[in-house]
């Protein structure tokens, strides 16, 4: 059982990039989106009627275009939940939970800590989400139940996972007190499944789209799916898929045992 996540960076210019064919192909059973940019109505609507997906968008109520989750799915959930129970973080549709079986899978976009002039300024709130779906989390973690969070966690947590770290070292997405609540998490239990099949540099999943930067692979790797003890005994691979185009990202994947549904 395959499961995706994917920032696209605007469903709607994604669907145009080729998002359209790749999701005609696809071999997931979930798609987790991020950064879809529209409200529920403005999906295309070739997707909206197609009866293969089952979909469901959280927006940003904050500003339109902006922001935003959805997912896709072969069989619809069995339940959906939005937010984290926090306005100043759900009104810019930044969490799905989905709940299939046993399994929750938490469909996430973490907030950048750049304020509007770059000025580092949103490093306080991109954190206090992190902690918000860390504690949300944290009683189905503890009690065993298999989780998967995965999303654009606008962190790259070790020097491995950028091309340039010496340079990035104040940039947000690097800073020490960031990587540090990636660090959190790990020592709480969850498993950055990728490095856990993958310990090799270079495998990136988000470029900046001045000329020439994704062609000589100087990349982040900002995008996870973290799995909790109970669903990584599940977890057979996990992998970046850097060849798909259509975002400034590419799609992440984790493929698990069916046995996690229960």
């Amino acid at each position: 059982m395959r499961i995706y996540s994917w920032n696209v960076n605007g469903i709607r210019a994604a669907w145009r990039k080729g998002l359209e064919e790749w999701l005609g192909d696809c071999d997931g059973q979930v798609v987790a989106m991020q950064e879809v940019r529209a409200k529920p109505e403005q999906v295309p609507e070739s997707l909206l009627e197609d009866e293969s997906w089952h979909l469901d968008v959280h927006d940003a109520e904050s500003k339109p275009g902006y922001s935003g989750v959805a997912s896709l799915s072969r069989q619809a959930p069995d339940l959906v939940e939005h937010g984290v129970g926090e306005d100043r973080f759900d009104i810019e549709g930044r969490l799905q939970r989905l709940y299939f079986g046993n399994l929750l899978i938490v469909n996430g976009y973490f907030p950048n800590g750049n304020g509007p002039n770059r000025d580092l300024s949103r490093i306080p709130y991109k954190l206090d989400f992190y902690r918000a779906v860390f504690d949300l989390l944290e009683p189905a973690r503890r009690a065993g139940k298999p989780i998967l969070v995965m999303g654009d966690f606008n962190t790259a947590h070790r020097e491995i996972d950028l091309a340039r770290p010496k340079q990035n070292k104040d940039t947000s997405g690097f800073r020490p007190e960031e990587r540090e609540e990636l660090d959190r998490w790990l020592r709480s239990g969850w498993t950055d499944t990728f490095r856990a099949f993958h310990e090799e540099g270079e495998r990136y999943s988000w470029w900046s789209q001045r000329k020439g930067i994704r062609e000589r692979n100087v990349g982040w790797r900002i995008d996870y799916v973290l799995a909790s003890p109970g669903a990584m005994e599940y977890v057979r691979q996990a992998d970046i898929h850097h060849e798909i185009l259509g975002s400034d990202h590419c799609p992440i994947s984790v493929d698990v045992d069916e046995g996690i549904l229960g």
